[in-house]
C-alpha cells in the first residue's frame, strides 16, 4: 500500500443527511476570503470534490466539509461545503455536522452545558449554539444568514407539466418552493423517484424563466433547488418537505437552508411573524426546529433572520488514500444513479 497522499474525514450525519467533514491531509486554497477559497476549488482545485464526492469512494447523497482557518477574525473556524454537483455557499445540514466535528473531536473546545462558537460559511457569519453534554453536542442552533424572498406566487411554465406556481426564496442558496398536493405528491418515501424526477425538471424551468441574484453577492445566482412542501398550519405546527438536490436526489435532512428559504416566503406572505417557528419534518421524518428570530433588509428586499436546530452523529473516522496505479482514483459517475450526468 502506497499512497500519493492520504486525507482524514470524519463521518458525521444530520436527520440522515450523510456530511462528512475533512480534518486533515488538505491545506487552505488561496483566498482573502472563505467564499474566494470556495471560488478557487470549484475553479482550480475540483479534483478534491471528485475524488471524494464520486463513485467509488462516494456516492450523490454524500456531502464533504472542509474545515479551514477562519479568514474573518471574528470566526473560530471556517469551512467549505462540497456536494455532488457543486459548492453551496451555505448549508444548514453541513453546518451541524461541522459544529458537531469540530467540538467533538476537540479541535474547538467543548464546555457544557453550552458551546458557543461562530463558523465562517462562504455565505458569511454563522453563529452557533451548541448544547454539549459528557463530551458529546446533543443539540445545535445556528443562525443562518440573512433570507428573503424575490417572488411570490410566479407561473413557472414546465415541460411536460404544465404551469407551476412557485415561491422564490434565498435562504443560503436560491429555492423554487412548490405546493407538493398541487403536484399530485403527499412527500411520502414512495415517491421519492418521482420527486426528483419532476423536481429537477421544475428547476431548469424556474432558472431559466425566473433568473435571481443575490444584490450584496452576484456571484450567487440562480435557483439551484426544488422545495416540495406539505401545507403550513401556522406557527407552531409541524411541516414536511423535501428538497432535491442535483444531479438527482432527495436531502435526508429537512434541509437548513431549505427550511430557511421557507420561513423567508411564508414570512412575506404574513403567514409567519418574527418571534414564531414551526417544525420542519423531512421525507424520512427527521426534523429541525426552526424559528424567525428578526426582521431586515438586504438590498431591495425584506429579510428575516433564522434559526436552525438539529442533532448530528459521528458515525467514523476514515483515512482515505490515493494510490498513483488506480485507474479510478479521479472517481466516476453513471446515469444510473447521478441522473443524466456522466463523468
Amino acid at each position: 500500500m502506497r499512497f500519493e497522499r492520504t486525507i482524514t474525514v470524519v463521518g458525521a450525519h444530520v436527520g440522515g443527511e450523510e456530511n462528512d467533514v475533512i480534518v486533515g491531509g488538505v491545506l487552505p486554497p488561496p483566498g482573502k476570503t472563505v467564499f474566494e477559497q470556495k471560488r478557487w476549488l470549484e475553479t482550480e482545485g475540483d479534483w478534491l470534490r471528485r475524488w471524494m464526492l464520486f463513485e467509488p469512494r462516494g456516492k450523490p447523497s454524500l456531502c464533504i466539509n472542509l474545515v479551514v482557518p477562519a479568514c474573518d477574525p471574528r470566526a473560530d473556524a471556517g469551512f467549505i461545503i462540497m456536494e455532488s454537483s457543486d459548492y453551496p455557499p451555505m448549508s444548514g445540514s453541513n453546518t451541524i455536522c461541522t459544529a458537531t466535528v469540530l467540538l467533538e473531536t476537540g479541535m474547538l473546545p467543548i464546555s457544557e452545558p453550552e458551546t458557543r462558537i461562530v463558523l465562517e460559511s462562504p455565505a458569511g457569519l454563522v453563529p452557533v449554539i451548541a448544547t454539549c453534554e459528557n463530551g458529546k453536542v446533543e443539540r445545535v442552533q445556528f443562525t443562518n444568514v440573512p433570507a428573503f424572498a424575490t417572488h411570490l406566487d410566479a407561473h413557472v411554465e414546465v415541460p411536460g407539466i404544465g404551469t407551476v406556481t412557485v415561491d422564490v426564496a434565498y435562504g443560503g442558496a436560491f429555492f423554487a418552493l412548490v405546493s407538493a398536493p398541487a403536484l399530485g405528491f403527499e412527500v411520502k418515501p414512495h415517491e421519492a423517484r418521482d420527486l426528483v424526477a419532476v423536481g429537477q425538471t421544475i428547476k431548469a424551468a424556474a432558472a431559466e424563466q425566473l433568473p435571481v441574484v443575490h444584490p450584496e453577492n452576484p456571484e450567487i445566482h440562480t435557483i439551484t433547488f426544488t422545495e416540495f412542501a406539505m401545507p403550513f398550519d401556522g406557527p407552531g405546527t409541524t411541516s414536511r418537505n423535501a428538497v432535491i438536490v442535483s444531479p438527482g436526489r432527495i436531502d435526508r435532512s429537512p434541509c437548513g437552508t431549505g427550511t430557511t428559504a421557507r420561513l423567508a416566503a411564508l414570512h412575506a406572505k404574513g403567514r409567519i411573524r418574527t418571534g414564531e417557528g414551526f417544525t420542519h419534518a423531512s421525507i424520512i421524518g427527521s426534523t429541525f426546529d426552526a424559528a424567525i428570530t428578526a426582521e431586515g433588509q438586504v438590498g431591495p428586499y425584506r429579510s428575516v433572520t433564522t434559526t436552525i436546530a438539529g442533532r448530528a452523529w459521528v458515525t467514523g473516522i476514515f483515512q482515505h488514500g490515493m494510490d498513483s496505479s488506480d485507474p479510478f482514483r479521479a472517481g466516476y459517475t453513471l446515469p444510473d444513479l447521478w441522473f443524466g450526468h456522466q463523468h
